[in-house]
């Protein structure tokens, strides 16, 4: 009790801004650093000099220090839950791949199982390639996959910079990392992927430079594993990462054979993939999804995909919504740059305020054939990827470690006592944000006190029910899971699927209720409510659950 008593007093607010013990002195220690660096700064950059050249030690700092900051903070914000669908079919990816398989047979009763991004026929499968899942299912736990990727996106964005430039902003440039890919990224608390992918540009960009110097087997071999990884986890850009590799080194023949060694597995595994997810080797499951639902969308260039099958209202939803990405007319020259111009504001996602000067620095000086290489490899990416009609940020994570050597370059041209400005308001700014902004916490809540036993969970939504917080996702394998999620499809149907799991307690979840309400399975469907209120929703309840 005594413990707990501390825990709370340290870890929960009192104050009127939210502070709590343990916020404050997170906030003395960041004040206390940045004014050492700035009293000791002659000593803390000669002795981070000699460290920067001690490249094992300096991987393995990098790599600790992400994932420690993150424990952390885990009194108050605990291990992320999948709110997104691409989150789900993810984890479904990964719970497959436990399973040692690439798919799941189909159900018997497929049309209760019908949601986001998963393929009912022929198999049950995620449409998904395999490297996220891949991360996540490692470990057993997939947060652990998350964090093992983020440790090792800043210990290889050192490795990386090594290759490119002096040992001392290299380590600067791993530190960066740490701060906007670390604890407070959203690819550290979610499980959308973005730190794998970023890991295998970090070893293809890493390799290139120290292959253009020697052909030594141990990089041609790196740059293999980089180029396998980011094929199973990104294959459209995977297009320009290969033109991007050629580009810098057109006679790589010597090194090209142990590369195109190590990549050829992940090309057998894209294959079989295909193959026992749509039965074709060269379909893959996005584009059989494509043809069954109409989702994902296509290329601008491309006609729009139209469903073949039946969706769901939800379904029908997501369709009209990946539609409306594109542009109403047909694609043309201007609605194409008009688009590019567009998302030049994700970027953001990529670079701290202080550091853009940094970049404007490193655009309008760079004279290096090497660094014309940098930033015309960026922009490969960005007019390729322009095709496609959605864009976020972890389509081009390949490049998270260019980005960082275009700011480390840029503060390195930079006098001293300019970048050194940059990099306080960047200490500043991570502290401020560890102390105060924190990773956020799932809108919502599907981490549910259900009964104990097995449980056939039927999900009746509400007409105004918002489709992105889709609740219908399951195990690999459906039928041995603890608990099961089906839509409800009416009294009739239900009875189907009840009497097929005939040894399970069954339930009803009302998502759309307010508080969203989880009872025993009624046949009757609800009268739909007269009035709903637009306010976030409380807490579960739960009425007349028998308890074990």
């Amino acid at each position: 009790m005594a413990a707990a008593r501390y825990a709370e007093a340290v870890l929960l607010p009192h104050d009127p801004i939210g502070f709590a013990t343990s916020d404050y002195v997170e906030l003395a220690l960041a004040a206390v650093l940045i004014l050492f660096a700035i009293v000791w700064r002659p000593r803390v950059e000669q002795y981070g000099a000699a460290f920067a050249k001690r490249t094992g030690l300096c991987m393995a700092a990098l790599a600790i220090a992400p994932v420690a900051l993150r424990l952390l903070l885990l009194a108050t914000h605990p291990v992320p839950t999948p709110d997104v669908y691409d989150e789900f079919t993810h984890l479904l990816v990964a719970d497959t791949l436990r399973h040692f398989r690439f798919a799941n047979p189909p159900h018997a009763l497929p049309q209760f199982f019908e949601t986001f991004f998963v393929l009912q026929r022929p198999t049950y499968s995620a449409i998904y390639p395999i490297g996220q899942g891949l991360s996540l299912a490692l470990f057993g736990m997939p947060w652990i996959g998350v964090l093992a990727a983020t440790g090792a996106l800043c210990s290889l964005c050192y490795w990386m910079l090594r290759g490119w430039t002096t040992p001392g902003w290299a380590l600067m440039g791993g530190i960066l990392a740490v701060f906007e890919f670390g604890p407070l990224s959203p690819w550290t608390n979610s499980y959308w992927g973005g730190g794998y992918t970023a890991v295998a540009g970090c070893l293809v960009f890493g390799a290139l430079p120290r292959l253009r110097r020697e052909h030594r087997l141990r990089d041609a071999a790196l740059l293999g594993l980089g180029l396998a990884m980011h094929l199973l986890s990104r294959p459209f850009e995977s297009v320009f990462l290969l033109a991007s590799v050629i580009l810098f080194y057109p006679r790589l023949m010597k090194p090209a054979m142990v590369t195109a060694l190590v990549c050829l597995p992940a090309v057998g595994i894209v294959l079989a993939q295909n193959k026992q997810v749509t039965g074709s080797w060269m379909t893959l499951p996005y584009v059989l999804s494509q043809y069954q639902y109409g989702v994902p969308a296509r290329f601008t260039f491309q006609a729009p995909p139209v469903p073949h099958n039946e969706l769901t209202h939800e379904q029908e939803m997501g369709y009209k919504m990946q539609l409306a990405f594109r542009n109403s007319e047909k694609e043309t020259p201007g609605s194409y740059v008009r688009r590019l111009v567009y998302r030049v504001r994700v970027y953001r996602f990529y670079f701290y305020p202080p550091l853009y000067i940094a970049l404007v620095v490193f655009l309008v000086t760079m004279r290096e054939v090497r660094f014309l290489w940098v930033a015309a490899t960026a922009l490969l990416f960005a007019l390729g990827t322009n095709f496609y009609p959605l864009f976020l940020p972890h389509y081009i994570a390949a490049l998270t470690c260019l980005f960082i050597l275009m700011c480390v370059e840029g503060l390195r041209k930079l006098r001293p006592e300019a970048s050194r400005v940059l990099i306080y308001l960047c200490v500043a700014q991570f502290a401020y944000s560890y102390v105060t902004d924190k990773p956020r916490a799932t809108a919502v809540n599907r981490q549910l006190a259900l009964p104990a036993g097995k449980l056939l969970v039927f999900v009746r939504y509400w007409p105004q029910h918002i489709f992105q917080h889709e609740w219908v996702y399951n195990a690999a394998d459906v039928d041995s899971a603890r608990v099961v999620w089906a839509r409800d499809l009416g009294d009739t149907e239900d009875q189907k699927l009840r009497q097929y799991y005939p040894d399970r307690k069954v339930l009803l979840l009302e998502p759309d209720a307010r508080p969203p309400r989880l009872t025993t399975y009624r046949p009757e469907p609800p009268k739909a409510p007269e009035e709903k209120k637009d306010k976030p929703a409380p807490r579960i309840q739960f009425e007349d659950i028998p308890r074990p």
